[in-house]
């Protein structure tokens, strides 16, 4: 058997063998940050880690901004047949008395959903059938009149509808309006009046529209659609040539959003490069080193953006969350983003 002095430095020998292999790992990674000529290596594509899986080809589902022009079609389908007639406020109903024709009434419904009858005076018809009018008013009558027999009939329930034809007809467009979204995100539409717009899906909005719009008038319909966009922006900031706000039609590279600002400057400390995107009320920063990144010609990944994110280019390398914080709260005041240490985390990559 091998004595222990033997072990001993057999122990050593593998110690030194290790510690070799793993300075030479170490060396081939620091050495390997650039591509020889004519070398073809595949560049990893990546995001903040709340946004994996996304496709960095297309852009994430539309939300309405506020500067959007949106095309609200409206579509009369008086065609369709409804289970049930209920009486509304723009209908005129007539009521007969078929034993005492003098009691006839014929009535616009007036806006409080009243009609006024003989004997009963004021009398509630708004979303009710014209039969179960019938059945409460012989009620009514039964201590006043000797076997009331009362029909019930809504001989115009289209004015509100011949009105709204009239005036699309009438309009420049026809029967689409043109409505832009305000800075605080309400747009103004027709008969429905203001409803925000901002930061829903345009089927979010045409679906509530729609609900609105049967309430008003039964048979109105309205189709929605993107007239004109006011555009994804990403923002570049600090250490560019030209920093400031860039239209972007599909998600780019940080790389790329510095291309769009003219590079970076001479004093750009691009190991300490800041990204920050909205998630869940919160502003999320990641710092990335592109002295290192794929899209500067080393190994790193190739970090992308996604519409309204913020690129901070530093002068000084910065290492502390609160110094990260500090720094992208300054650069993000003139969006009026509002941003808190405690609404900020850091992931170094």
């Amino acid at each position: 058997m091998p004595d222990s002095r033997s072990q001993h430095r057999a122990a050593q020998a593998l110690s030194l063998l290790l510690l070799a292999v793993l300075a030479l790992l170490t060396g081939c990674a620091q050495q390997q940050t650039t591509l020889d000529i004519d070398e073809e290596v595949v560049v990893a594509r990546q995001s903040f880690s709340f946004s994996e899986g996304e496709n960095f080809d297309l852009m994430p589902k539309y939300t309405i901004s506020p500067g959007d022009t949106l095309d609200v079609l409206f579509q009369i389908r008086t065609w369709l047949e409804k289970d049930t007639f209920r009486i509304s406020v723009d209908h005129t109903v007539a009521v007969k008395f078929i034993y005492t024709p003098e009691l006839n009434e014929e009535q616009l419904v007036r806006p409080n959903g009243m009609i006024s009858l003989p004997y009963i005076g004021e009398y509630y018809v708004v979303g009710k059938s014209p039969k179960q009018v019938e059945q409460e008013l012989k009620k009514a009558y039964a201590g006043i009149l000797k076997e009331p027999e009362i029909y019930v009939q809504v001989p115009e329930f289209q004015s509100a509808i011949k009105e709204l034809k009239r005036d699309l007809h009438t309009a420049p467009r026809g029967l689409s309006r043109l409505v832009t979204v305000r800075p605080d995100g309400y747009v103004t539409f027709p008969m429905v009046g203001e409803v925000m717009a901002a930061g829903r899906t345009i089927k979010e909005l045409n679906t509530e529209l729609n609900r609105d719009y049967e309430k008003l008038i039964s048979g109105l319909h309205v189709d929605l659609f993107l007239e004109r966009h006011s555009g994804s922006l990403v923002y570049v900031l600090g250490a560019v040539k030209e920093p400031g706000a860039f239209t972007i039609v599909k998600p780019i590279s940080v790389a790329q959003a510095l291309a769009l600002a003219g590079s970076y400057g001479d004093d750009a400390q691009l190991d300490s490069v800041i990204v920050a995107r909205h998630h869940q009320g919160k502003v999320i920063a990641t710092r990335i080193d592109l002295s290192r990144s794929g899209a500067l010609g080393g190994r790193g990944a190739m970090f992308y953006l996604m519409p309204d994110d913020l690129v901070f280019v530093p002068r000084t390398r910065l290492s502390e969350t609160a110094q990260i914080a500090r720094q992208v709260s300054e650069a993000l005041m003139f969006r009026g983003w509002h941003i808190t240490v405690d609404s900020i985390s850091i992931d170094e990559l």
